[in-house]
């Protein structure tokens, strides 16, 4: 494992402000200065500012109600609310599972395990969102929603700043049509892939605008009757099932 990552697992500095320390000199292996790149394991000696890093193995999860306006990052340069500003201050140094735009609300997990957090977003665990979309349903919809898709052009949907220009999208695990009228559509869908802007991207291919998109359920962690801007830890069954899952991947 890559130095920068063993310390964002292990700590509460991110990739990024590892390799700052490291370029600063504070970090040293087996007491020789650690190198940008440098790969270490468990057995190796990490100290940070002559303090040993000491591999952790108890972490926490929580389950967020994010609303609609409010940016999943730490900051935000048109000082718009961000998440850390519902949540309370202990949790400042925790890292999202995965991602919900500005207007995009539902179930946000965070952790303060950055081997977790990297573990669930990049899953195939089930997604499950209500989605409520301007247009009309069709046919091709519905075949690329059970075949899958390639777009060659994905802008559509995407952020303007972003920078994909084209993506896979793999079959949905299931969707239902939940009612349908001659301007509007609503739908609940399950996938198993937490794409950049995924399901816009998705349905603007066929020309259907996502006015809602609310995610209810990520894996075996549900929003249920959570509020939006309230947080709870997760239960002990899903803390059981969650370290199933990690030592399925192991």
């Amino acid at each position: 494992m890559r130095i920068n990552q063993y310390i964002a697992h292990n700590s509460t500095y991110s990739r990024r402000e590892a390799d700052r320390l490291i370029e600063q000199g504070r970090v040293r292996v087996n007491k020789a200065l650690a190198s940008a790149g440098q790969r270490v394991t468990p057995k190796d000696r990490i100290t940070i500012d002559s303090k040993p890093l000491k591999p952790t193995k108890h972490f926490s999860v929580i389950a967020y109600h994010k609303p609609k306006g409010e940016i999943v990052s730490k900051h935000d340069e048109h000082n718009r609310r961000i998440i850390f500003d519902s949540l309370p201050s202990g949790f400042a140094h925790f890292r999202t599972i995965g991602r919900l735009d500005f207007a995009s609300e539902g179930l946000l997990l965070l952790t303060d395990s950055a081997k977790v957090a990297d573990a669930l977003t990049h899953s195939n665990l089930t997604r499950s969102y209500y989605l409520k979309l301007g247009g009309k349903l069709t046919p091709a919809l519905f075949e690329a929603m059970e075949q899958g898709l390639h777009l060659d052009d994905a802008h559509k949907g995407a952020h303007h700043k972003s920078e994909i220009v084209s993506m896979d999208f793999a079959p949905f695990v299931s969707y239902k049509v939940l009612g349908e009228s001659k301007n509007y559509a609503r739908m609940r869908v399950q996938i198993s892939e937490g794409q950049n802007r995924e399901l816009r991207r998705f349905f603007a291919a066929f020309s259907l605008d996502v006015l809602d998109l609310k995610r209810v359920e990520f894996g075996f962690v549900s929003l249920s009757s959570l509020q939006p801007t309230k947080w709870r830890f997760l239960n002990k069954a899903e803390y059981n099932k969650l370290h199933r899952f990690l030592e399925g991947m192991e």
